[in-house]
């Protein structure tokens, strides 16, 4: 297959050559990046606001600086540990909350959201689970913990989401009847959902849902009316959301309303 040209690039595959020219220059301008990519200085500061929020890069007047210096797609997971980082004690509190909801013989689907990966620890006393994920941090994650089975679905690499996406990527997911989803999200709010950041990531989390049983959504409070670009899919989609304390009482209602369960921890 051909290397598509920059004008032919995906929101993902952009957002992925806009990271692969911080990391070789360090930094990078967004007049330059628009005749680059023959796309609006709209959309690449949009490209760039959304990178920001995923601590990939810190923007500046005209463009955007690398936040690591030497980062590496090894030693950086494009950002995941960045994200990690953020409500980290909520983020463990949900994950351990979601893992009790595993059952042995289980086929669970974890995500590449940053709270999902930290069910892996919590899941070390379910016996004769099987593993399916997009994620390379959640197959780090499990080959580190734990003794299961696990697959990690194919297609192409998506270095600012650390996951695969695409086609290959769909298709290996339509081959599986999956147990329970365990599903993060940029944003989620009543009237619009989940949302997201990119249509590729959209379309792998609506297949998720799909192929899935029972769905989990695991969102700290920090989601709550936020506003991704992308809608996912309506909270109706969703069977149990699991959030932390600092929920406000009226997402607590619109949840409930909408038709998951809603756990708070």
């Amino acid at each position: 297959m051909p290397t598509p040209l920059p004008q032919d690039l995906s929101t993902t595959q952009r957002r992925d050559a806009i990271l692969e020219q911080l990391q070789r220059q360090g930094v990078v301008r967004v007049r330059d990046l628009a005749k680059h990519f023959a796309v609006s200085t709209v959309t690449v500061r949009a490209d760039l606001a959304a990178m920001e929020e995923e601590g990939l890069l810190r923007r500046e007047h005209g463009g955007a600086v690398r936040t690591l210096p030497g980062r590496t797609l090894l030693t950086s997971l494009s950002g995941m540990e960045e994200r990690q980082g953020l409500n980290s004690t909520q983020k463990r509190a949900i994950a351990a909350a979601a893992a009790r909801h595993v059952r042995p013989r289980d086929i669970i689907l974890i995500d590449a959201g940053t709270t999902a990966v930290e069910m892996v620890p919590f899941l070390t006393e379910v016996d004769d689970i099987t593993i399916v994920t997009n994620a390379l941090n959640v197959a780090a994650a499990v080959g580190a913990h734990l003794r299961c089975r696990l697959i990690l679905l194919g297609g192409t690499y998506s270095r600012t989401s650390s996951s695969t996406l695409g086609p290959q990527a769909l298709h290996a997911l339509s081959e599986f009847n999956i147990s329970r989803l365990f599903l993060g999200t940029q944003a989620f709010d009543a009237a619009s959902g989940l949302t997201d950041t990119t249509t590729e990531i959209a379309q792998m989390k609506r297949a998720m849902i799909d192929a899935s049983r029972e769905v989990y959504l695991l969102a700290d409070s920090s989601k709550w009316e936020k506003a991704g670009f992308i809608k996912v899919a309506p909270l109706g989609k969703v069977h149990h959301v699991l959030s932390d304390s600092a929920l406000p009482a009226c997402a607590i209602r619109a949840i409930k309303e909408a038709g998951p369960r809603c756990e708070i921890v």
